[in-house]
């Protein structure tokens, strides 16, 4: 009886635990998170290199999983993005890349988007290996941005949302092998 206890016990630990879906580069992704009440699936994992450097392993989150770039992109649904620093990046260091990523693909959008994308920029803190920064969309109300150093600020409209997806996403994203990876593609 008393092995019976036990093992029940345990078995009750065991499944308590959080279960990891995915692991690259030594970060733990799991299969789903709740945001707004509604619960969104790994949609896949990829790793942001540049020359040789592992710089972050990224995450995308959906609540309608997609291999196809510009339906998730366009789609207007609750998803996220959420980035692990494999090693220090300073703030300018960041925020050059997501505006690079951002130019190539907003396009004749930009100026419309310029002002919200300062704003949003302007919330990126310096980040340590280690540190998070997670962006998520939530329609009708907005891209919101958070880390453990920074400010958590919301940006509105589907339009910056869709410009800022696409600096991974997108036909011109920071990283073919990250965007890849993050459509389930690798």
């Amino acid at each position: 009886m008393k092995n019976a206890t036990l093992f029940a016990v345990v078995m009750a630990v065991v499944l308590a635990l959080p279960v990891a879906a995915k692991e690259l580069a030594g970060v733990q992704f799991p299969d789903t998170v709740t945001v707004e009440g509604k619960a969104l699936k790994l949609n896949g994992v990829g790793l942001r290199k540049k020359v040789v450097f592992k710089v972050y392993a990224a995450a995308l989150y959906v609540e309608n999983t997609s291999p196809n770039a510009q339906q998730v992109i366009e789609s207007e649904q609750v998803k996220r993005v959420r980035m692990s620093m494999l090693r220090d990046l300073d703030k300018k260091t960041i925020t050059e890349a997501i505006v690079e990523g951002f130019k190539k693909n907003a396009g004749d959008k930009l100026p419309a988007l310029q002002q919200r994308l300062d704003t949003f920029t302007a919330a990126i803190p310096d980040l340590k290996k280690g540190d998070e920064l997670v962006l998520t969309y939530v329609p009708a109300k907005g891209t919101t941005i958070e880390s453990k150093a920074g400010q958590k600020i919301s940006v509105e409209g589907k339009d910056f949302s869709d410009a800022l997806f696409s600096v991974w996403l997108g036909k011109s994203p920071v990283d073919g092998s990250l965007k890849d990876g993050m459509l389930g593609k690798e």
